[in-house]
């Protein structure tokens, strides 16, 4: 990469590379800076406009700034992309060719699955858009957004991107958890953690979750510490129908911790959910993800110390409609090790590599985590993670698409691979569902109070 954007990204990296999250003095950028955003050098997420050198990643034109023509409304997806073909494909053969654009979890998998793991790549699309009062929100946070120590955000406009210009690894992994996620959804996902024969048992949730300030009846001032509202009731199996899952995300979790309640339809009964944050144990997740893993990462980062290592080119998950398709069994996706990575389609995209190292004093089962985030949406897009004994363990990998009718950024799957067990969580699979996802919801707030719970858990 020899563009003037990128030695400028580079050389701001260069003077932040070793600045950690208590660095809150250097979280605004000058106004000239800002201008920058939505221009000629940098998008509105503060990716960079220009391809790279080779032409390989296009420079940036908007994104795919309509629904395209196979689209014929309603909650489910058409590919944009029907007739593209891999231009190549990574194996165990050749992947030496390519490392330098894997992450060191990527690579693993493919000596972990020498036979069955393979990434075909296709060419790079940039379609990640959003809609323009996002990006206007967005440049108002770059001069005033600033993190309230390592915990926390002030002076930030909801929905917007807060740190479009990252000074550091905090800012950075802010752009990821206060992303554009639109203003609410209704939806029906499935999880499942194979065994390592592949075999394997759906969990169905319903997630519904809606950005504070978009209630129907959001009050200025009222838990303004709430960032979003979300409840998740497992539908199935039926041992499991019923329980519910409420969680108010708040914007500073030490001053205010992500306040959580569970429902256990069994029992009747509702109660506090503390557990519900860093490694505690994913909902249903048979010890495959911790609460944190969901999204790839949520939650307080005030366990970590964040270092923005700087950006790269990388093959990721992006376009990655095949793995959406209406009507697709399960059974073609989900395989022994990993899923089908045929469905798959990875492109080269820029990311920034952020390294996050658990902070002294505190403890979590993952003591290092690699992130790396795609440029565009912010997405975090692969994560590897380290155990204490500074051993790979686990690698997460998103595979991105555009809801191109909204339009927001999302994951047909996200996927959690761990090393050591040969086994697997994969979540997100709406194919055979009675609806997809329903962007439009309206949602109060008595929906997402404690006494609400009861209700939603009936089986």
């Amino acid at each position: 990469m020899n563009t003037k954007t990128t030695k400028l990204a580079n050389t701001l990296v260069a003077a932040v590379a070793t600045v950690m999250f208590g660095a809150a003095a250097h979280a605004k950028v000058p106004a000239e800076q800002a201008a920058k955003l939505g221009g000629s050098e940098l998008t509105a997420t503060g990716a960079e406009v220009a391809g790279n050198a080779d032409g390989s990643i296009p420079a940036y034109d908007g994104g795919m700034k309509s629904a395209p023509a196979c689209y014929n409304g309603g909650e489910f997806l058409c590919n944009p992309f029907p007739d593209d073909k891999p231009l190549f494909v990574i194996t165990a053969q050749n992947v030496e060719q390519y490392k330098d654009k894997l992450s060191p979890g990527q690579y693993a998998m493919f000596q972990k699955y020498p036979e069955t793991f393979r990434m075909p790549v296709y060419q790079t699309r940039r379609t990640f858009r959003m809609p323009e009062h996002v990006a206007e929100l967005t440049k108002k946070n770059a001069v005033s957004t600033e993190p309230v120590g390592p915990t926390g955000l002030k002076n930030y406009e909801l929905q917007g991107y807060p740190f479009p210009i990252p000074n550091n690894g905090l800012e950075a992994v802010w752009n990821h958890i206060a992303r554009w996620r639109g203003d609410a959804l209704d939806r029906y996902a499935g999880q499942v953690t194979p065994l390592a024969n592949g075999a394997y048992s759906m969990v169905m949730f319903r997630d519904q979750v809606v950005v504070a300030n978009k209630l129907t009846d959001y009050e200025p001032g009222k838990d303004d510490n709430v960032l979003f509202y979300g409840k998740q009731v497992v539908t199935a199996p039926s041992r499991l129908a019923g329980n519910v899952l409420l969680v108010h995300e708040t914007l500073d979790q030490v001053k205010e911790p992500r306040r959580a309640w569970i429902y256990n339809a069994g029992q009747r009964r509702v109660r506090r959910a503390p557990q519900v944050a860093y490694d505690g144990p994913g909902t249903a997740a048979d010890g495959m993800r911790t609460a944190d893993n969901y999204d790839l990462f949520n939650g307080s980062p005030d366990r970590y110390e964040w270092t923005l290592k700087g950006k790269k080119e990388m093959y990721i998950g992006y376009n990655s409609y095949k793995l959406d398709e209406k009507g697709l069994p399960y059974d073609d996706v989900i395989k022994p090790g990993h899923i089908n990575q045929d469905l798959t389609r990875y492109e080269l995209h820029r990311v920034w590599e952020v390294e996050a190292n658990l902070r002294s004093g505190t403890r979590h089962i993952y003591a290092k985590r690699v992130f790396f985030f795609d440029e565009d949406s912010w997405m975090a897009a692969v994560i590897d993670h380290y155990d204490g004994r500074g051993n790979l363990w686990r690698v997460a990998e998103s595979h991105e698409i555009l809801y191109y009718h909204v339009p927001v950024q999302g994951y047909s799957l996200e996927v959690l691979y761990d090393l050591h067990a040969g086994r697997y969580l994969a979540l997100g699979f709406e194919n055979n569902e009675i609806m997809g996802v329903n962007w439009d919801a309206k949602f109060s707030y008595g929906d997402f109070q404690p006494a609400a719970l009861r209700r939603a858990g009936v089986r």
